[in-house]
């Protein structure tokens, strides 16, 4: 008979529970990424995701793990000898020349903001002292942050065998990244001035420029990865990391996000809330409940 009891009085707190939270929900946004994610800074929370945990080839994205370790293994102000061999690697470039000497700052700046495959070699080549070397302290803090499912093999992201990531793996990065001081200004510095040159340099990232949620971010692109990009967000003290990989149109999928994850943020917000201003009339139906439980209990016994 007391298994009766409990049984019941299991059965009407659990319908009474599930008629009062009324959870709002909003049709997740069509996005023309092939994967994205959106994470929670404040909690790594995933607020929206397609396809997140897809191995893809990444691009220069692959520079936010350059740039932490960088920061983390050696003081900004060390000063840095341009290489033959990074002054002469492909893609984008700072155009450093052999034997310039720059300070790793400006080589961090020439990495996010020009994305300078150039500056990635010659900042792995002084801290790892090698691209590989480099690679091995790389992979160390993936596997220290959780990300489970990418490999590096190289501080720049042009294609290379087993070098990968996803758009939850990145999320994570940008997260951890983010709450580094250094990292957080470069990240969202719009223009640098490197003492080295009579121009400033310039943050692809022009969400940066035209949005006023933005607080960073880096694009990247080759044709085997397509557009990808990360940028982080701030609204009302909410803080986002969206990611987008292999997207024809990621600029638009970012503002779209940005808006769909401060609106959901704010709905579990008043749904707390809600519930913690209702909850006198939680006691109320709680005691109404044992009262009513203490009849079937006599009629049971």
């Amino acid at each position: 008979m007391k298994k009766i009891y409990i049984l019941t009085i299991v059965a009407l707190l659990f319908s009474m529970f599930s008629t009062s939270f009324n959870f709002k929900t909003e049709a997740a946004p069509d996005v023309s990424a092939r994967n994205a994610v959106v994470l929670n800074m404040d909690n790594n929370e995933v607020i929206f995701e397609k396809q997140a945990h897809e191995k893809r080839n990444i691009a220069s994205i692959t520079k936010i793990m350059t740039a932490i370790v960088a920061i983390e293994n050696r003081d900004l102000s060390d000063r840095v000898l341009i290489s033959d061999n990074a002054a002469r690697k492909e893609g984008s470039s700072i155009y450093t020349k052999p034997g310039d000497t720059y300070t790793l700052e400006d080589l961090v700046y020439g990495l996010m903001l020009r994305s300078g495959n150039d500056a990635a070699t010659a900042i792995a080549e002084h801290v790892g002292g090698s691209e590989k070397g480099f690679a091995f302290l790389m992979n160390e803090k993936r596997d220290w942050i959780g990300m489970n499912n990418s490999s590096f093999k190289n501080p720049h992201g042009l294609d290379e065998e087993d070098h990968y990531s996803t758009a939850y793996d990145m999320g994570l990065l940008t997260s951890y990244a983010m709450k580094n001081d250094d990292f957080k200004k470069i990240f969202g510095t719009k223009k640098y001035l490197s003492d080295n040159i009579d121009y400033h340099w310039f943050n692809k990232n022009k969400l940066l420029m035209t949005n006023d949620y933005c607080t960073g971010g880096k694009t990247g692109f080759t044709k085997s990865a397509g557009r990808t990009l990360v940028t982080t967000a701030e609204h009302e003290g909410k803080r986002v990391v969206v990611v987008t990989l292999n997207a024809s149109n990621d600029w638009s999928d970012h503002r779209v996000l940005y808006d769909y994850a401060f609106k959901q943020i704010d709905q579990q917000s008043d749904l707390i809330d809600d519930e913690i201003l209702d909850f006198p009339s939680f006691i109320e139906s709680y005691f109404d409940v044992l009262n009513r439980m203490h009849g079937v209990q006599e009629w049971s016994t």
